[in-house]
């Protein structure tokens, strides 16, 4: 791939990406990769189910339309047998491949955000509704990077879809502060590392008012 700079780009896989940006604190779950459906089975034993498996490998950045991902998986022998479902669709441009397994976490509302690198105006922070809103609503607010506390949270104010952003469905109000944290924290993964072409944060799913990210990709030179 190549970048808006003109150099040549990779995008790392959803694990790699995740410890990549682990360390600026963006909220993410304790996962395991594991490379048999034997070991995955005993990693979602150990973190409690229900659980996530997603096949993983750095050719892999649409999974979901690929159907590499099962949701709600409740027993051992259910992520065996979707582990070794998963490994079974490996295609040889995946590259080495591996089988995710993370807690499953719901809630009614997820987000989306991101940085990317614009080649007139540099780089671009996002925050937007996500999920099943996205398409429809189009709702989403961007800043130059750097970005200061104060434009975090002018960012979500931005934002059209307001009453998503308050207490929904028994759920409460989205804690604006921990978002704000996650836009900080991508303003900080681009002071860090330069090399960085683009973050996609999708989703970020509220739960308990709280952000966690369950899917990240990293786009490097």
């Amino acid at each position: 791939m190549t970048t808006p700079s003109g150099a040549t780009s990779r995008t790392l896989s959803e694990a790699e990406s995740k410890k990549f940006l682990g360390a600026v604190g963006l909220p993410l779950l304790s996962e395991h990769l594991a490379t048999d459906p034997e070991a995955a089975g005993q990693a979602a034993t150990a973190m409690g189910f229900p659980v996530v498996a997603k096949l993983c490998g750095e050719g892999i950045a649409h999974k979901t339309e690929r159907g590499l991902v099962r949701l709600g998986l409740g027993d051992e022998e259910a992520v065996r047998q979707a582990a070794s479902e998963l490994l079974a669709e490996a295609r040889d441009e995946d590259g080495a491949v591996s089988v995710l397994v993370a807690p499953m976490v719901r809630g009614s509302r997820e987000l989306i955000a991101g940085v990317s690198r614009d080649p007139q105006f540099g780089f671009t922070v996002m925050i937007g509704i996500g999920g099943v809103f996205a398409e429809a609503l189009g709702d989403v607010s961007l800043r130059l990077l750097p970005i200061t506390r104060l434009d975090a949270e002018e960012m979500l104010e931005d934002l059209s879809s307001q009453v998503l952003l308050g207490p929904f469905r028994g759920e409460p109000a989205i804690d604006r502060a921990a978002v704000a944290e996650v836009l900080l924290a991508l303003s900080e993964v681009v002071e860090r590392h330069p090399e960085v072409v683009s973050v996609d944060l999708n989703p970020l799913i509220i739960v308990d008012g709280r952000p966690i990210a369950v899917d990240a990709l990293v786009e490097v030179e």
